[in-house]
């Protein structure tokens, strides 16, 4: 179990963490034990799970045309656009 003193030692084991290095245990004095595991992401893109869901792939394709034409609207403006009311 390693002790960890500084922010940069924790990232510097954070850096070098991969599938054959996954699990750190350490301390931090005056905070206590620690375990760090690493879980890394699935890969996969949305692309597979269209392949695999038809609806999903006639919903993206929808949404890429609309966007193209214009028939979009920002977050910025969606936020804008709710109000308490909806909420309700």
């Amino acid at each position: 179990m390693g002790e960890i003193l500084t922010s940069e030692e924790l990232l510097k084991y954070i850096s070098n963490m991969d599938s054959e290095n996954s699990v750190f245990q350490f301390s931090i004095p005056g905070k206590g034990k620690f375990a760090l595991v690493l879980q890394e992401e699935d890969e996969q893109s949305i692309q597979v799970d269209a392949e695999k869901n038809l609806e999903l792939k006639r919903m993206l394709k929808e949404s890429m045309e609309q966007y193209e034409n214009g028939q979009g609207m920002t977050t910025t403006e969606l936020l804008k656009s709710l109000s308490k009311k909806d909420f309700m």
